[in-house]
């Protein structure tokens, strides 16, 4: 089944992961002849995170839709102003304001249990606890994918959330969300507030923070849906 509309989309991960937590979603888009590629983000500065998106989004040969899981939706806030870029999908993620930093986005809402198992080392990189991954992160993931999640992870340079916006992309372009209502790691009333305040075309599922591995069917038809309605 050949794409509508936009053919590329490119995949922004969030903290304490890498382009492997696309794994689900990527075969998905693919099979619909989608030209999906996940941007691998070095986690160690706001700057850094959309400069690795723009060069990613510089090789498509067309329209993008640029989609960020958790952290990279601020990622894709900052750097959807690309003019490459046609839609901007929100899955579980950040959606700060100009002015704003991924804390301060969330700080209102409390700090979550699966935030409170972030630990950070003397050298500020932050790395989530294996309770953190496994109970409060992938908890809706069978034990092997948890166990690859937490493998997985890396390491995420703590100041990097206080880095504050200066672009706010949806402003710019139509956007679609994806709310997980259990999500112990990015408060859903946030990703709800989010949702409303950009306008999105919202999708609610019933999972954990990491939706795109737990449901990445629903996922990718939030994706499609962006792919197909955004205009090249």
């Amino acid at each position: 089944m050949a794409p509508a509309s936009v053919k590329n989309i490119v995949l922004v991960h969030g903290a304490f992961a890498d382009g492997s937590s696309w794994s689900k979603v990527i075969p998905l888009l693919q099979e619909m002849e989608y030209h999906a590629v996940a941007v691998q983000n070095p986690m160690t500065s706001l700057a850094d995170e959309v400069a690795f998106t723009k060069r990613i989004i510089a090789l498509q040969d067309g329209p993008v839709v640029l989609v960020g899981h958790s952290w990279g939706g601020a990622g894709i806030t900052q750097a959807g102003d690309d003019p490459k870029v046609a839609a901007l999908v929100y899955v579980t993620a950040y959606a700060p304001e100009v002015g704003q930093s991924a804390n301060d986005a969330s700080s209102p809402f409390g700090w979550t249990a699966g935030q409170k198992q972030i630990r950070v080392s003397t050298d500020k990189f932050a790395t989530i606890s294996s309770e953190g991954m496994f109970e409060y992160i992938a908890e809706g993931l069978p034990m092997a994918d948890r166990r690859l999640a937490l493998a997985a992870q890396g390491q995420s340079y703590g100041p990097m959330f206080d880095e504050k916006l200066t672009v706010a992309a949806w402003k710019l372009k139509p956007a679609w969300a994806v709310i997980s209502t259990k999500d112990q790691m990015v408060p859903p009333a946030m990703q709800a507030a989010d949702a409303k305040k950009m306008g999105a075309v919202t999708t609610t599922l019933s999972t954990c923070h990491m939706s795109i591995l737990e449901e990445p069917a629903k996922v990718a038809a939030v994706i499609v849906q962006a792919a197909r309605a955004a205009k090249r």
